[in-house]
């Protein structure tokens, strides 16, 4: 049987950050990372840009095989983990065979989660979260006249956008009561609308699919009220599950995901988990949580290869701040932190009609729990340190909401030294 000191599975920013962590403080110890993917990293935020034809697909990836060569890791691509067998320390591949390990990291992400909708198993659709859903999609795209995106979070938006601009008549179905829900809020949200309905699109928000079935021009949509809908490309947008199958029978303890420690660990002492999987410690509550952004992955993977490799520079994971960046039409939105108002807390908005500018901010005792703008400039990094660091803004607060990426950098330079 195969041996190896540290075992990464999985591929993306997790995974990445905790080989470069390892290798910090362990330049020798024997390291193999493990994906099901066939190709070289690569991060699935830029996939939107796969689909939009901006980006080559050969021009993506996140590190190069010399990168492996150079720092002594076994990379195997193509090779899915089956099954954990923590009480011995093994790996079982899908191939049947096994690696033994010292100590595991999960960061094996997440994979599109199929609503349960009679029929759909009876249609062609698309999805979008890897590398080869994206040279798919975007071949598919340039042939669609009519098109439908059932899920109108950021994933579905994105490939909506890039069907409109090719030419094709898109209806995005969405079940909640606005489009982007859980990013932004009522009045973002109703921007972003006008942005995609002024360029030909139809939302239909608040509107469920009951029904799936093949027709001559590729599937057949019925609605809970009874509207139909046709479309020769059908897009499945509707989230995301964690990938965590291979523990079917595993002492590792899991919840929505991965239970893991604030240093990543999982309820097996020589087992850790960190990205898109791992169910860790919220910022703004005491409970878990799943926090499936690329910042959060970054994190927890290099805390988790530095408590895997002893590294005693190790600190603990603060707790997941939610921070979203998205751009649509030539405009932009993003969302920082906490989108509830608890009691005592104050909320500043502004809003320009005319230029579509928006910036609504949440504080309590000075300090910052969430921020929210279009077509609004600020750093989404900076604001989720001041969230983090709890920075008392009452002082600055006027200037702050006037003008927040001046004076979150202005903080950031007096702050961060």
């Amino acid at each position: 049987m195969e041996q190896t000191k540290y075992l990464v599975v999985g591929s993306s920013h997790a995974a990445l950050e905790a080989v470069t962590a390892i290798r910090m403080h362990d330049a020798t110890g024997s390291l193999t990372l493990l994906t099901r993917d066939p190709h070289l990293p690569y991060s699935p935020t830029v996939l939107p840009y796969v689909v939009s034809g901006r980006s080559a697909p050969e021009g993506i990836f996140l590190r190069d095989e010399k990168f492996f060569a150079d720092n002594h890791v076994a990379l195997k691509r193509g090779t899915a983990l089956k099954a954990l067998h923590a009480d011995r320390n093994a790996a079982e591949l899908a191939d049947g065979s096994e690696i033994a390990y010292e100590k595991i990291l999960l960061a094996t992400g997440a994979s599109p989660a199929i609503p349960p909708i009679p029929g759909i198993d009876t249609v062609s659709y698309h999805v979008l979260r890897t590398l080869d859903d994206a040279t798919k999609l975007n071949a598919a795209i340039k042939q669609s006249k009519q098109a439908v995106v059932m899920g109108a979070g950021l994933v579905g938006m994105h490939a909506a956008e890039n069907l409109v601009k090719a030419g094709a008549k898109v209806t995005i179905v969405e079940m909640a009561k606005q489009l982007t829900d859980g990013y932004f809020d009522a009045v973002a949200a109703s921007l972003i609308e006008k942005a995609f309905t002024d360029n030909g699109a139809t939302i239909l928000t608040g509107s469920r699919v009951v029904k799936l079935a093949p027709s001559a021009v590729g599937a057949t949509l019925t609605l809970e009220n009874g509207t139909t809908l046709e479309a020769d490309l059908l897009l499945v947008a509707t989230g995301v599950k964690p990938n965590m199958e291979y523990l079917a029978g595993s002492p590792v303890e899991h919840d929505r995901g991965i239970l893991v420690s604030d240093t990543m660990q999982t309820s097996v002492a020589n087992v850790w988990s960190a990205g898109d999987c791992a169910q860790a410690k919220g910022f703004f509550t005491d409970g878990k949580v799943m926090n499936a952004i690329l910042p959060d992955a970054t994190e927890q993977g290099r805390i988790a290869g530095m408590a895997m490799a002893g590294d005693p520079g190790l600190k603990h994971y603060p707790g997941g701040v939610p921070l979203n960046a998205y751009h649509f039409f030539g405009r932009h939105a993003i969302s920082v932190g906490s989108s509830k108002v608890p009691d005592g807390a104050e909320v500043v908005t502004r809003f320009d009609e005319n230029s579509g500018r928006y910036l609504k901010a949440i504080f309590k005792d000075g300090c910052l729990l969430g921020i929210y703008g279009v077509n609004e400039f600020f750093d989404g990094g900076v604001m989720c340190q001041l969230i983090l660091r709890r920075v008392d803004l009452s002082a600055v607060k006027d200037r702050f909401v006037a003008n927040p990426l001046a004076v979150g950098r202005e903080l950031m330079s007096k702050l961060w030294r």
